[in-house]
């Protein structure tokens, strides 16, 4: 599609933010006191959180490999169906932490309710996206590429938002016990450089 190829580029580094989001989650930190209930608390949480945050990530890659699409339709379907699992995935993701309880560190439960807002705004705002990209005019391939251009300039920010909400529970012994989570690990693995 004519002018949308450096956009979706941008895209695709905004929404490998998602990647981003997964290593976030996968935590790093100094120390760990090795408390049974904060391992046990991080074990519930990463390991609801893998196959959500897989999903974002394969929805990335969903979009990445249309980047080069010409037909506005099919572009258009692809992203729409990207956007909703990553909706879908952002919104598992906040029950996730809401059902693991506040984690038991000090400030647990402002961090946990910063952390369920965090995604839960993430998952309406990518909802939002799919919306929009459902109700740009395929029939004009340059309106298509303006609309494209004004989406895509979300992702990083709903990411960037997204990661912010869940930093306290990346520090501290909390980050470090999740750091040592299969569940989390899994992911942030699978996660190249170049993404």
């Amino acid at each position: 599609m004519e002018g949308t190829c450096p956009v979706n580029k941008k895209l695709m580094a905004a929404l490998s933010g998602g990647a981003a989001l997964v290593l976030a989650l996968s935590g790093c930190s100094d120390g760990d006191d090795g408390e049974k209930k904060v391992d046990a608390w991080a074990k519930e949480v990463c390991d609801a959180a893998q196959p959500q945050l897989k999903n974002i990530l394969e929805a990335s890659t969903a979009i990445e490999a249309v980047t080069d699409e010409q037909d506005p339709k099919k572009y258009q379907e692809a992203s729409s169906t990207a956007y909703q699992k990553i909706s879908d995935g952002y919104a598992a993701l906040a029950k996730a932490v809401q059902k693991a309880g506040a984690p038991p560190v000090d400030g647990g439960e402002k961090s946990q309710t910063e952390a369920v807002k965090g995604l839960n705004a993430a998952s309406q705002r990518y909802a939002a996206l799919k919306t929009s990209v459902d109700e740009l005019n395929t029939g004009d391939k340059g309106e298509f590429a303006q609309g494209l251009r004004e989406i895509q300039e979300e992702p990083p920010k709903i990411v960037k938002a997204a990661t912010t909400s869940m930093k306290n529970l990346q520090g501290g012994e909390l980050g470090q016990a999740m750091a040592q989570q299969p569940g989390c690990q899994k992911v942030a693995d699978s996660v190249s450089p170049a993404s």
